[in-house]
């Protein structure tokens, strides 16, 4: 079944900005890469401020759809702190390999954001769901300030996200059990303090 054209629309944008940039992303290309007729995209978006604001918003939910804890369904499996290892370092994963364009994509527009206010907002808002989620499961794993633990979270994980893609160690992707692994240890110096 073929997607609805705000997706196809989406996807189409978050291809082309995660592959030729900020400067890549014409309303005409995101026709040309959607296969839809010239004008579809301004009828959905009619400003570059608006198209980026579907992107951003396709993106977080590409980055969450199917996955139980941030849907609101959590499997009741593991202890919280297992849970949120294995969610975090799942997460990572996947926004290392299978998602890695949406996550090169979300990278450029966060940047963007910095000089965006519109952007900026709309980024902020559709990343507090992410913190409220960590809050949340931090909360449940005894943590003494499950929001300020949370943010600390959010940071290293976009560090490591940061770090894989673009940065120093874009050239290898960390193994599953390596990610495991630094996400336990990670959450051990949130929760494990004196």
């Amino acid at each position: 079944m073929t997607p609805p054209r705000p997706t196809l629309i989406a996807d189409a944008a978050i291809t082309l900005i995660a592959e030729r940039g900020l400067r890549g992303l014409t309303h005409r290309a995101v026709d040309e890469e959607a296969g839809l007729p010239t004008g579809s995209t301004s009828n959905l978006a009619r400003t570059r401020a608006a198209l980026l604001e579907v992107a951003l918003v396709r993106i977080v939910a590409r980055e969450t759809e199917d996955h139980p804890v941030l849907t609101g369904e959590p499997p009741a499996d593991a202890s919280p702190r297992e849970l949120l290892e294995r969610v975090g370092a799942d997460l990572l994963l996947q926004a290392l390999t299978t998602g890695r364009q949406v996550t090169l994509a979300r990278l450029e527009l966060a940047l963007e954001a910095t000089r965006r206010p519109e952007l900026r907002a709309v980024y902020d808002r559709l990343g507090a769901r992410f913190a409220d989620i960590a809050a949340a499961l931090l909360a449940r794993c005894g943590s003494a300030d499950p929001v300020a633990d949370a943010r600390r979270l959010v940071r290293w994980c976009d560090g490591v996200l940061f770090n894989a893609t673009a940065g120093s160690g874009h050239l290898r992707t960390p193994a599953p059990e390596e990610l495991r692994e630094e996400t336990a240890r990670y959450l051990a110096s949130l929760l494990d303090r004196d």
